[in-house]
């Protein structure tokens, strides 16, 4: 319960993330966003999300409606995790289920209807997140089944997000002036409590994914703080060389980009590796993000660059560096090519599939309700066009 509470603080720790990064007149939005996906998703689970994720197996491919509005999940343990509640681990994962659409977001913030994000949120849940859950995490599903294994999301949450996100910035296109206007973040300050808040989140969103509070879940702990100050130095140092100050927000970012890049593998790799890990992502986060930028997508708040790209990162270390003394798994540097591959598999699924069919959804919206705001909404701010409030009097 702790745990989950921890992972919940991590949705309103990213609307302030994200708030702190766009403009003043789209702050309340952003935030608003992260607690609306919040709410949605939360009512989905219950209802048919967690049965059809984690409910007995249909084929490899989804579960179940035996735990149709969570029939048959109460307080007796389940095989997911025997030392505890079924309703608990039901509620943990619904924590990540809802993160997951959140990050996705921050994409497309400061021109998608408020409603058609709504939309997308239940859609994309449905018959993105939910199926690729079941195959990464459930038992019989079809990439476990392979042999992947994904910790605590990083390909489940973070690949998966970080190419949705990617798509969904090509499908909406760039915000009006992007590229010939400021777009400096409204209030660094917040992105720094978004961060803080982020990263403690993050010690429920791993070391609660032990699913017992044991020696697993410390080690867990440490290597997410590990990582995350690993890849927070290393970004800090690119920033001091390539521009001569030490920004804060890609300081930020970089913190980021280690808690999700040591995500999969914190439960299988040692402390020291946790540490390459970290600085690994920060490498190679930052440099995807100048990669975005040159390429001129706009993916507001880069979340392909510190999610897609990060997660990635993370999903194929496990596959490198899984130690058996850690938590029984091996990778390539300890006899195992096989984990390697099963990895690369994995993630190569995901992020085709959660492409392909994000697409497919935002194709769906736009002929319906639509995606974007009207020119003159976005230029006016969607505070005040989605809402009729502002985030500043």
């Amino acid at each position: 319960m702790l745990s989950s509470a921890l992972v919940f603080l991590m949705t309103p720790g990213l609307g302030f993330f994200y708030g702190g990064l766009v403009r003043k007149k789209n702050m309340a939005n952003t935030v608003a966003a992260c607690f609306a996906i919040a709410i949605v998703i939360s009512l989905l689970w219950v209802s048919f999300g967690y049965s059809l994720a984690f409910g007995p197996d249909r084929f490899g491919i989804i579960g179940g409606l035996e735990w149709l509005g969570l029939s048959n999940v109460g307080s007796q343990p389940s095989s997911y995790a025997p030392t505890i509640p079924h309703s608990a681990f039901m509620l943990f994962q619904a924590m990540f289920a809802i993160i997951t659409p959140a990050l996705v977001i921050g994409a497309v913030v400061e021109r998608i209807k408020f409603k058609a994000l709504l939309l997308f949120t239940a859609l994309w849940s449905t018959f993105v997140y939910v199926p690729i859950a079941h195959w990464v995490w459930a038992e019989g599903g079809w990439l476990r089944s392979l042999g992947a294994i994904d910790f605590a999301g990083g390909t489940v949450v973070h690949v998966n997000a970080g190419f949705a996100a990617l798509i969904a910035a090509l499908v909406l296109g760039k915000r009006v002036g992007y590229g010939n206007s400021s777009f400096e973040p409204s209030s660094v300050i917040y992105v720094l409590l978004g961060t803080a808040m982020l990263w403690l989140g993050w010690f429920g969103f791993n070391a609660g994914s032990a699913l017992s509070s044991n020696s697993l879940a410390v080690h867990a702990f440490v290597t997410t703080n590990t990582a995350a100050a690993a890849a927070g130095a290393t970004q800090m140092i690119l920033s001091l060389v390539s521009r001569g100050k030490a920004s804060i927000v890609t300081l930020s970012g970089g913190i980021v980009a280690g808690l999700v890049a040591i995500t999969p593998a914190a439960g299988f790799v040692s402390v020291m590796n946790s540490m390459i890990i970290g600085a690994a992502a920060g490498v190679l986060c930052y440099f995807a993000v100048l990669l975005r930028t040159r390429l001129g997508i706009d993916d507001s708040l880069d979340v392909w660059g510190i999610h897609g790209v990060g997660g990635l990162c993370g999903a194929l270390s496990v596959g490198i560096l899984a130690e058996p003394s850690v938590n029984g798994a091996a990778g390539l540097l300890f006899g195992n090519p096989g984990q390697l591959i099963a990895q690369m598999a994995s993630v190569a699924v995901t992020a085709a599939y959660s492409s392909a069919l994000t697409w497919l959804i935002l194709k769906l919206i736009s002929k319906t309700i639509g995606l974007r705001v009207d020119r003159q909404e976005e230029m006016w701010g969607l505070d005040l066009t989605q809402h009729g409030e502002l985030a500043w009097g």
